[in-house]
C-alpha cells in the first residue's frame, strides 16, 4: 500500500475494469455455440433442438455442480489463485470444441466436414450423437471453469468495495455479460463464415489466457497493493467497524456449508436465482435460432447480426441498475438491503413487456428484439442487486461460498428451462402445437416468453417473505 498524499486513488475501479473484462471473455466463450450451432454446427452434424438442448442442459447442469464447489475453491484458494485457475480451465474448455468435428470424422471414418453433411439415415443419426458427447465433453470443461467466474468476482468485490459502492461496482463488471453478448454477434459469425466454426472457438478461447497474464501482475488484496494508497484503503474499509467485517482477514476461516442453509437469507437468494436465472440463458442460448426459426434470419446475415447487437446494447442500460440503491440510500436513508429491494421491485415489471413480444413479431421482428432486449436489461439490473445482497448479510469469509451455491441454484434452474424449451419446440414443431394463435414452434417460444415474464415478481415475492427485513448475519 503506498503512503497517503492527501488525494484518494481509484484503484479499485481498475480492479472492476479487471472483472469487466473477465466476465466479457466469459460470455463471449459461451456464446460462441450459441451463435455457430444453427448456421454451421447444426448442418454439418445433423442436429435438431433436442440434440441442442442436451449440451446446454448438460452445460447448466455441470456449471450448477461447480458452482457449489467454484465459491469453497475461491475462498480455500484465494481470490488471485482462484480466479487464475477459473479463467485457465473455462479458457482451455473454449478451445477445446475446435477439435470435436475432427475426432466426429475419425470415430465415424470419415475425412472430411463435406462428408458429414452428406451422410443420411442411420449415418446421421450416428454422426449426431458422437459429435454431441464430443461438444458436451468440451462444455464441461467450459462449465466447470466458468463456474468460478462469478463467485471470484462477487468475493474481490466485497474486497475492493464499501457495501454502498458495491451493487454499483457489481452493475459494471456485471454488465460484461451484455458487453460479451454485445461483441458476440459482431464477430463470431463471421469468424466462422470467413475461417470456419473451428477457429472462432480458438480466437475465442484464446482470450482468457491474455487476461490472466494481466491479473497475476495487477491484482493483490487492499492492504497490500502498491497501487492503493492510505486513503483510499480508508474508504474502501469504511464498514469495518461492523461486527461482519471483524474475523474477516484470515483466509483460513472456514465456513459450514450446511450451516449456510439455516439462514433464511441464503434461501432467499438460492430461490432469487433458481427463479430468475433460467430467464437470461434462455435468451443468450435461443434467440440467434429464434430469429431463424420464426423469421429465416441468419446469424450471420446482417439483419441478424444488427438485431442481436441491438438486444444486448439495449440490455447494457442495466450499468444504471446498480446505481438506483444508491440513490435511494442518498436520499431517503434507507440500509441497503431495503434500497436493493425497492430497486428489484421496479426491475420485476420490466419483463412483463416480454408477454407481448411475440403478438408484435408479427408485424416485425424488431419488436420482439427491443422488449426482450428491455428484459435483458431488467435482468441483469436484477442479477447485480441480488448478487449484492450476500455482501450485505453475510460475512466476506462466507461471500463466495453463498454466492457459489446461488449460482448452482440458478444453475439448475437454467438446465430445467434448458431442457424444457428444446424438447417443447421439437415437440410443438412435429404435431404443429396451437397456443394463443400461433402454431409449431413458434408456439412453443410464445410459452416459454410467458414464463420468462412472469419470473421476477415471482421471485421478488419470494425473497421478500423469506427476509421481510434487513437482519446481519454475524455466527457463521
Amino acid at each position: 500500500m503506498n503512503q497517503g498524499t492527501g488525494i484518494m486513488t481509484r484503484y479499485r475501479w481498475v480492479i472492476c475494469g479487471m472483472l469487466f473484462l473477465a466476465t466479457t471473455i466469459n460470455y463471449l466463450d459461451r456464446q460462441a455455440l450459441s451463435l455457430t450451432w444453427d448456421e454451421f454446427i447444426k448442418p454439418e452434424f445433423h442436429w435438431n433442438e433436442a440434440n441442442y438442448a442436451t449440451i446446454t442442459s448438460t452445460f447448466m447442469l455441470v456449471y450448477a455442480l461447480g458452482m457449489l464447489f467454484a465459491g469453497r475453491f475461491v475462498d480455500w484458494m484465494g481470490t488471485k489463485k482462484g480466479y487464475l485457475w477459473a479463467i485457465g480451465i473455462w479458457s482451455a474448455g473454449a478451445c477445446m470444441h475446435t477439435f470435436c468435428g475432427v475426432l466426429t470424422e475419425i470415430q465415424v471414418g470419415m475425412h472430411s466436414a463435406a462428408e458429414l453433411v452428406r451422410a443420411t439415415g442411420d449415418t446421421a443419426v450416428v454422426i449426431a450423437t458422437v459429435s454431441m458427447y464430443y461438444f458436451l465433453a468440451a462444455r464441461c470443461i467450459l462449465a466447470i471453469g466458468e463456474a468460478g467466474n462469478f463467485p471470484a468476482a462477487i468475493k474481490v468485490t466485497a474486497e475492493y468495495f464499501p457495501k454502498k459502492d458495491r451493487a454499483y461496482a457489481t452493475s459494471i463488471f456485471n454488465a460484461g455479460a451484455s458487453i460479451g453478448a454485445l461483441v458476440a454477434p459482431l464477430s463470431i459469425p463471421p469468424l466462422a463464415k470467413y475461417f470456419g466454426w473451428e477457429i472462432t472457438f480458438i480466437i475465442i478461447g484464446g482470450l482468457g489466457f491474455i487476461w490472466m497474464f494481466f491479473w497475476i501482475f495487477m491484482y493483490s488484496s487492499p492492504e497490500k497493493s502498491r497501487f492503493v494508497n492510505a486513503e483510499e484503503l480508508l474508504y474502501i474499509e469504511q464498514d469495518k467497524h461492523e461486527v461482519e467485517d471483524i474475523s474477516v482477514r484470515a483466509e483460513d476461516n472456514k465456513v459450514n456449508v450446511l450451516k449456510c442453509f439455516k439462514y433464511r437469507q441464503a434461501w432467499a437468494f438460492f430461490l432469487g436465482k433458481f427463479l430468475t436465472d433460467g430467464v437470461w440463458w434462455f435468451f443468450l442460448f435461443w434467440i440467434p435460432s429464434y430469429l431463424n426459426t420464426q423469421f429465416g434470419i441468419k446469424t450471420s446475415d446482417g439483419i441478424g447480426i444488427l438485431l442481436i447487437f441491438t438486444l444486448y446494447a439495449i440490455s447494457m442500460l442495466s450499468i444504471y441498475g446498480g446505481k438506483l440503491p444508491t440513490i435511494f440510500i442518498n436520499r431517503s436513508g434507507q440500509n441497503p438491503y431495503e434500497a436493493r429491494m425497492r430497486a428489484m421491485l421496479i426491475f420485476a415489471f420490466f419483463p412483463l413487456l416480454v408477454l407481448v413480444a411475440q403478438p408484435l413479431g408479427t408485424l416485425s421482428p424488431w419488436y420482439p428484439v427491443i422488449l426482450i432486449g428491455i428484459g435483458c436489461a431488467a435482468h441483469q439490473s436484477w442479477s447485480a442487486n441480488l448478487y449484492s445482497t450476500v455482501g450485505d448479510m453475510f460475512p466476506k469469509k462466507a461471500i463466495a461460498t453463498i454466492t457459489g451455491i446461488g449460482g448452482m441454484a440458478g444453475a439448475f434452474g437454467s438446465m430445467i428451462v434448458q431442457r424444457v424449451a428444446g424438447d417443447l419446440f421439437v415437440y410443438a414443431g412435429e404435431v404443429q402445437m396451437e397456443f394463443l394463435g400461433f402454431v409449431g414452434k413458434p408456439a412453443g417460444y410464445f410459452i416459454i416468453f410467458c414464463i420468462c415474464s412472469v419470473s421476477y415478481l415471482l421471485a421478488w415475492v419470494v425473497i421478500k417473505l423469506l427476509v421481510p427485513k434487513y437482519k446481519l448475519i454475524t455466527d457463521l
